[in-house]
C-alpha cells in the first residue's frame, strides 16, 4: 500500500513539474547561477503576430545562451493593476531583467519603485537610470507591404484593421496607405478600429464591414490572424503584420511587415548578465535587420515584386523615406513640406512619435 503511494505521488509531482514548465514558462533552468529573465506579452504567446514575434525572440535567448539564462513569459497580461501584480511575483521570484513588449506598460514612477530590476519596454519613449525603450523602423516595411496591398487592389478600395488610435498605429496606417498609393495612384484606404491589440471576433468583424463595403485588399495593425481567415473565405488578398501568418490564409496572403526580436534581445541580456547594461533607446530598421517583409504569397505578380524590391533598395540607402514632404492630410492641408523628412522623436507635427493625424486617402478618424 505504502508503495502504491508513494508511486502516486511521484506520479503527480512529475504531472505537476510538467504543467509548472508549459504554462507561462517554457524554458527553465534548474541552475541556481542562471540569470532570470522575463518576458510579457499583451496577447498569447502563439497569437500568429505581435506576441508570437516576441516570443521567438525570447526563445532565441534561451537557445543561444543555454542554462546560463531562465527565461520565463506570461501571456495575457492587460496594462495597468494586472501588470503591475504580475511584475511584483516576478521580481519576488528573483527575474532582473523584465522586457515589457507592448506600449504603456511601464513609465519611470513604476520602474523606480524596483531599482534593483532593469526593464525595457517596447513601443514608448520613457527612459530612465533602470528602464529603457526599443522599437523599429517597422513603418518603412509596412509602406513596402502597402505598395503590395495597392498592385493586388483592382477598385483601390482597400481595407485597413487597427487596434488602437495611438501614434504608433496611425503612422502605420498612414505608411500602408502611402504604399498603397504608389502602386495604385488614388488608392483609398478605410480604417475600422477594434480597441483592442488582439480580439479576433472584432478584427473578424472589422474584415467583414470593410469587405461589405468594397474592400478587395485587406490589410491590419492588429496581432490575429482573423481578418487574414476570413479573408481565405472569401477569396480576396490580404496583408498580414507582426509576423510571418501565410499558414492562416494561404490563397490570399500577399505579405507582412515582420520583426526579427530576437538579435536585440540576445545583446541586452548578455549586457545586463555582464553588467554592462545601460538605458537608451532603440530604433531598429531594415539596415540591421530588425525589421523585413515576410516572403510573398501567390498573389504577389513579378512587376510588383521588383517594384518593391527598389524601394527597398532605396531605403536602405537612404535616398527615399515614405513620410518626406510634401504630405497632406485627410482635409487637404499640408502637414510636412516639400523635402522635409519627419523624424522619429522630434516634437509638433514633424515627429513620428506624435502623429494624430492620418495622410490624404485614408478615409476613418484618427480618434478612433
Amino acid at each position: 500500500m505504502k508503495s502504491r503511494k508513494l508511486a502516486l505521488a511521484v506520479l503527480v509531482t512529475a504531472v505537476v513539474a510538467l504543467v509548472g514548465a508549459t504554462v507561462g514558462s517554457a524554458s527553465r533552468t534548474h541552475s541556481s547561477s542562471a540569470y532570470k529573465v522575463a518576458f510579457i506579452y499583451v496577447g498569447p504567446h502563439n497569437d500568429g503576430g505581435w506576441s508570437q514575434a516576441h516570443e521567438d525572440g525570447r526563445l532565441y535567448v534561451q537557445k543561444m545562451l543555454g542554462s546560463k539564462v531562465q527565461t520565463t513569459y506570461k501571456e495575457n497580461i492587460a496594462v495597468g493593476a494586472q501588470f503591475s501584480q504580475t511584475v511584483a511575483s516576478l521580481v519576488a521570484q528573483g527575474y532582473k531583467l523584465i522586457f515589457a513588449t507592448s506600449y504603456g506598460y511601464v513609465n519611470k514612477a513604476f520602474a523606480a519603485k524596483y531599482p534593483q530590476v532593469l526593464f525595457e519596454q517596447a513601443t514608448g519613449t520613457d527612459v530612465s537610470k533602470n528602464l529603457a525603450e526599443y522599437f523599429g523602423a517597422a513603418e518603412d516595411t509596412v509602406f513596402l507591404s502597402g505598395m503590395a496591398a495597392g498592385a493586388a487592389s483592382k477598385t483601390g478600395n482597400i481595407g485597413y484593421v487597427v487596434a488602437y488610435p495611438i501614434p504608433e498605429v496611425i503612422r502605420h496606417a498612414n505608411a500602408f496607405a502611402l504604399g498603397a498609393q504608389l502602386t495604385h495612384p488614388g488608392a483609398t484606404v478605410h480604417l475600422v478600429w477594434t480597441h483592442s491589440w488582439f480580439d479576433p471576433s472584432a478584427e473578424k468583424k472589422a474584415a467583414q464591414s470593410l469587405h461589405a463595403a468594397g474592400a478587395d485588399v485587406l490589410g491590419q495593425n492588429v496581432d490575429s490572424p482573423a481578418a487574414g481567415q476570413f479573408a481565405e473565405s472569401v477569396g480576396v488578398p490580404w496583408v498580414g503584420y507582426d509576423s510571418n501568418a501565410a499558414k492562416f490564409a494561404p490563397k490570399s496572403w500577399l505579405t507582412a511587415s515582420v520583426y526579427n526580436w530576437g538579435p536585440y534581445y540576445l545583446k541586452r541580456v548578455k549586457a545586463a548578465m555582464a553588467g554592462t547594461w545601460k538605458s537608451g533607446f532603440y530604433y531598429g530598421s531594415i539596415n540591421d535587420g530588425f525589421t523585413k517583409l515576410a516572403p510573398y504569397g501567390p498573389g504577389v505578380s513579378a512587376a510588383a515584386k521588383a517594384n518593391i524590391a527598389t524601394y527597398e533598395k532605396k531605403i536602405e540607402a537612404g535616398t527615399f523615406n515614405e513620410f518626406t514632404g510634401p504630405l497632406y492630410d485627410q482635409s487637404g492641408k499640408l502637414r510636412v513640406a516639400k523635402g522635409v523628412k519627419m523624424q522619429v522623436l522630434k516634437g509638433g507635427t514633424n515627429s513620428l512619435y506624435g502623429m494624430n493625424w492620418l495622410v490624404k486617402g485614408v478615409v476613418g478618424s484618427p480618434k478612433g
